[in-house]
């Protein structure tokens, strides 16, 4: 068999580099050693309540993604955030505290101290700090030095743990938020940067959040089933190899095939294990990111087993409080049709970085130590009517010091292996939305290369 793009990795990027490529007209197979296509954007419906066993949301500034749902038809499907949310939470010796929502939440709330609110009101008026090369900050680091310390501990730690399920003092500041450190570049600081922006009309992304009806898992199903035959489900991809000017792609039990260019959109070990001998610096980069195991608890009540109003996304813990928990979100405030009229949806995240034995304990015990802590974080009484655990051995990739220098590696794999290209939320972000623009940008990227070469072969034979 041949064909002009092989893509190893059936998940959302995958499938989306995928739904671009056919619709240039190149011949293209999706190979995916799961049973089902997706990867971990994946949405259950067990009993009425909705299950995101993986992302929850989309960013419904995303062009791309905007563009795949009206392509796959899921527009009247299209879901944004509740009315119910009102602030955001975040826990403090033990208690959820409630911070108004807006950039001067934490300001108005008693969350910090007056010492931490004025030290963070100074950030203005800092100066920035010069661009060293090889110099790169962490995000404890950076945020310690604009913003001090008890904003760091208390406000962006809990944030790295629930967005990233890791470690503001591994993670690197470039790599995980590098506006802020664009910003300080910029405008001279992180609060002038976010006021310009403001000013530009840009709204924080927290507020433009959305969804489809029956969960994130929507648009790979769709694009899964708009593609057809061409994804082969169960087809492990064993060795990647290079014949003459194209790709010699060999699986476990569906034979070898040949391919003008191949798309890694696995994950990065994966991608590792296949570079290994067509491309040593990509094979290095590819294994330097780590990701530890983390896992979903879903819990789903009666509302009259629920003291708490939930009247927010979620919440998020920071390391000094010792919690279990990353973060928790309040699923059915979040989007409607999260659970049967009368009844709440949570979600809780642990694991990670943070604690990643925790990630791998078994779904009893992680049921009882997430009920425990929300019983009393949210007055929850009783026994839930669902609980649900999602174990994910390999979780979120983590965006350590050097991470930005290992996805330059890995995004010009093509300068040493021509026709080879690398997609996936371990390179520019682990968002859907961000997914969905890279394997976009690459799937432009392959297409090219094999018109090109089909260019080349046509005035060769021509002479």
């Amino acid at each position: 068999m041949s064909v002009d793009v092989a893509i190893v990795g059936g998940g959302v990027s995958g499938l989306a580099a995928a739904y671009h490529l056919t619709q240039s007209g190149l011949r293209v197979i999706v190979m995916e050693r799961q049973a089902r296509a997706g990867g971990n954007a994946f949405s259950e419906r067990i009993d009425g309540f909705l299950m995101e066993h993986g992302p929850s949301t989309v960013a419904g500034n995303s062009d791309e993604a905007m563009a795949l749902s009206k392509a796959m038809g899921l527009d009247t499907n299209l879901c944004h955030l509740g009315d119910g949310i009102e602030q955001r939470y975040l826990l403090k010796d033990g208690i959820l505290h409630g911070i108004p929502l807006g950039p001067l939440g934490f300001v108005r709330s008693g969350y910090l101290s007056i010492g931490g609110r004025l030290r963070m009101m100074a950030e203005p008026l800092l100066r920035r700090r010069p661009q060293i090369d090889g110099d790169p900050e962490t995000v404890t680091a950076f945020c310690t030095r604009r913003f001090g310390r008890e904003f760091t501990e208390l406000v962006m730690d809990p944030l790295v743990g629930g967005i990233y399920a890791g470690r503001p003092d591994d993670l690197s500041i470039d790599a995980v938020f590098s506006k802020f450190a664009e910003f300080e570049q910029v405008h001279g600081s992180v609060t002038q940067g976010m006021l310009a922006a403001r000013r530009d009309g840009k709204r924080m992304p927290g507020r433009r959040l959305m969804s489809w009806r029956d969960g994130v898992g929507s648009l790979p199903t769709a694009l899964s089933e708009f593609l057809g035959e061409i994804v082969r489900t169960g087809a492990t991809v064993r060795q990647v190899k290079r014949v003459g000017t194209g790709f010699s792609v060999e699986t476990q039990s569906h034979g070898s095939l040949s391919a003008k260019s191949v798309i890694l959109a696995a994950q990065p070990h994966v991608a590792a294990s296949l570079l290994e001998k067509i491309d040593v610096r990509g094979a290095e980069a590819a294994g330097a990111i780590s990701a530890p195991p983390l896992a979903v608890v879903f819990l789903g009540y009666h509302r009259s087993q629920v003291d708490h109003p939930l009247d927010s996304l979620g919440f998020l813990t920071p390391t000094s409080e010792g919690s279990a928990l990353n973060g928790v979100q309040f699923c059915s405030t979040m989007f409607p049709n999260r659970a049967p009229d009368d009844h709440v949806a949570v979600a809780a995240y642990v694991g990670g970085a943070r604690n990643p034995d925790l990630g791998n304990q078994p779904a009893n015990a992680l049921i009882d130590i997430v009920r425990n802590e929300l019983s009393g974080l949210l007055g929850i009484h009783d026994e839930p009517v669902i609980a649900r655990v999602r174990h994910w051995p390999r979780g979120l990739p983590q965006y350590s010091l050097g991470h930005a220098e290992r996805a330059e590696t890995l995004e010009h794999i093509s300068n040493r292996v021509p026709g080879m290209f690398v997609t996936g939320n371990y390179l520019g972000g682990l968002s859907i939305s961000d997914c969905l623009e890279s394997a976009a940008s690459v799937a432009g990227q392959a297409r090219t290369y094999v018109q090109d070469r089909e260019k080349v072969q046509r005035e060769k034979f021509a002479i």
